[in-house]
């Protein structure tokens, strides 16, 4: 079983990076093969809403992307994490999650977790879209952790939480071993009152 920690933070080494490896460390403990990939340094480009994905089934841009989504789709769980920046994810972040469009519905099935840090506010509105997200991926969303660290280290001093992000991780590989399946058919895609 693989659990990736992807760090959609532009920092290499900060809380965030210090709680998913917490939790992969939580998930080591279960048995879970782990990886941390961080996007920070990387070559991501946004999307440009050009939909040849949903015809070819890849994205026609070419960068650090395409690393991803093979370690995207090789891994049981994926724990999404993220520090806020103006009261949600970080831009880069989001630039991951619209290009992860091109994966289609191949993201189905996978248990996902998302921890969340936040000097401030914001906590709550980052974590409600990253599970939004899981959802309509049709992911299956174990726990979430939501932090305050406003200095880099900060977390560390979080006892509880600290405890609760290594739990994460040995949740994520309980549920994963559940094999849960969505039903065939179904949709990835939110409907809204614009649909006949």
């Amino acid at each position: 079983m693989k659990i990736l920690g992807l760090s959609l933070s532009p920092r290499k080494d900060g809380n965030t990076v210090i709680l998913l490896n917490e939790a992969l460390s939580g998930a080591q403990q279960e048995g879970a093969e782990t990886e941390l990939y961080s996007i920070a340094g990387k070559d991501i480009k946004p999307c440009d809403g050009c939909w040849g994905c949903r015809k070819a089934g890849e994205c026609h841009i070419k960068d650090d992307m395409q690393e991803l989504y093979t370690k995207m789709l090789e891994a049981d769980g994926i724990i999404y994490g993220t520090p806020v920046y103006f009261y949600n994810m970080t831009g880069q972040g989001k630039m991951v999650i619209d290009r992860t469009l091109a994966l289609g519905g191949r993201l189905a099935n996978k248990v996902g977790g998302v921890i969340a840090v936040a000097g401030s506010f914001g906590l709550a509105d980052t974590v409600k879209d990253l599970y939004f997200y899981m959802i309509t991926r049709r992911m299956l969303p174990a726990s979430f952790i939501a932090a305050y660290g406003g200095g880099k280290g900060d977390v560390k001093d979080l006892e509880k939480c600290m405890k609760a992000t290594g739990d994460l991780g040995r949740e994520i590989v309980k549920i994963a071993a559940k094999k849960f399946e969505y039903p065939e058919g179904g949709t990835h895609i939110a409907y809204g009152t614009h649909t006949r």
